[in-house]
C-alpha cells in the first residue's frame, strides 16, 4: 500500500515546488546559493570564507536561511507598500547578498546588498535576530522609490526602518517613540514618526512611496494627511511629552500614596 503513495507524494513536492519558484543549487563546494521565488533570481555568497564572521555566519544563519529570508522579506515589503501587481513595483529580476569581510554593517547598491562578517562576528545577543532585521532594511532600498533621488536621505532610511519595526526585528538601542530632533533625522528616529503617520492614516507610508515614484515633495505629507509634515513633528512631539508627563505623574503619585 505504503508503495503506491510514494509517487504521489513526490509528485505533489515537485508540483509545490514549481508553484513557489524555487530552484536550489549546491553552495557547499562554491560558497554560493541560489533560488528564485515569485519572479526574482536570489543569490548568497560569502566572500568572506575564511574569516570568523564568515564561519559564524555558516554556523548560525546558513545559506538557506539567507535565502528563505530574502524571499520573505521581498513578499513582506510587497504587501506592506500594497504593491499588488508589477506595475506597483520595481522592476528587480535578481538581488545579490554578499557576506564581506569589510568595515560597518550593511549597505546596498545596484541590487546587491552587503552585509560585514565583522560585524557579525562581533555582535553578541540574537544573531539570527539582528541580521534577520538588517535584511528587511536594506532589501527595503531595492524596493523602495526614492524620489528618483530627490528625498531627503533621513526620509530614504526611516522608510527602511520603519519596515524593520513593522517586521518585529528592531534591536533594543533602538530610541523610543517621541525621540528625536527632526523628523528627517532617519533611522529609528524616522521610523517611529513615520509610523506615527501611518496610525494618522492607515497604509500612509505606502502612499508616500507609491508618490515617490516621478519625484519628491514635501507637500506629500499635506496631500496624504492635511498638516505639514513640521505640524506632524511638532503634534508627535507634543504627543509623547504629554504621554511621559502623565507617566510620571502617575509615579509620583503611586509613590505618595504609598
Amino acid at each position: 500500500m505504503a508503495s503506491h503513495h510514494i509517487p504521489l507524494l513526490s509528485s505533489f513536492l515537485l508540483i509545490l515546488a514549481a508553484i513557489q519558484g524555487i530552484r536550489a543549487v549546491n553552495y557547499a563546494a562554491t560558497n554560493t546559493a541560489s533560488n528564485t521565488s515569485d519572479g526574482v533570481h536570489y543569490t548568497v555568497t560569502n566572500t568572506a570564507r575564511n574569516t570568523s564572521g564568515a564561519i559564524r555566519f555558516d554556523n548560525h544563519i546558513g545559506f538557506e536561511y539567507s535565502l528563505q529570508a530574502l524571499a520573505s522579506t521581498t513578499y513582506f515589503i510587497w504587501k506592506l507598500f500594497q504593491q499588488t501587481n508589477d506595475a506597483d513595483k520595481k522592476n528587480v529580476s535578481k538581488v545579490s547578498l554578499f557576506i564581506d569581510d569589510m568595515d560597518g554593517v550593511a549597505y546596498t547598491s545596484n541590487n546587491e546588498i552587503h552585509v560585514s562578517a565583522k560585524y557579525i562576528n562581533g555582535h553578541t545577543g540574537n544573531l539570527k535576530g539582528e541580521i534577520t532585521g538588517v535584511f528587511y532594511h536594506e532589501m527595503t532600498h531595492i524596493w523602495q522609490w526614492n524620489g528618483n533621488g530627490e528625498a531627503p536621505g533621513g526620509l530614504i532610511e526611516g522608510i527602511a526602518d520603519f519596515v524593520r519595526l513593522k517586521s518585529g526585528y528592531i534591536p533594543s538601542h533602538w530610541v523610543q517613540p517621541g525621540q528625536g530632533d527632526r523628523w528627517d533625522q532617519g533611522y529609528d528616529v524616522t521610523a517611529r514618526f513615520l509610523d506615527y503617520c501611518n496610525d494618522l492614516r492607515n497604509g500612509f507610508v505606502a502612499d508616500l512611496n507609491k508618490k515617490m515614484i516621478n519625484g519628491y515633495n514635501v507637500n506629500y505629507f499635506v496631500n496624504l494627511l492635511d498638516k505639514s509634515v513640521d505640524q506632524l513633528w511638532s503634534d508627535y512631539k507634543a504627543l509623547y511629552h504629554k504621554k511621559a508627563s502623565i507617566y510620571v505623574c502617575g509615579c509620583m503619585c503611586t509613590r505618595i500614596f504609598l
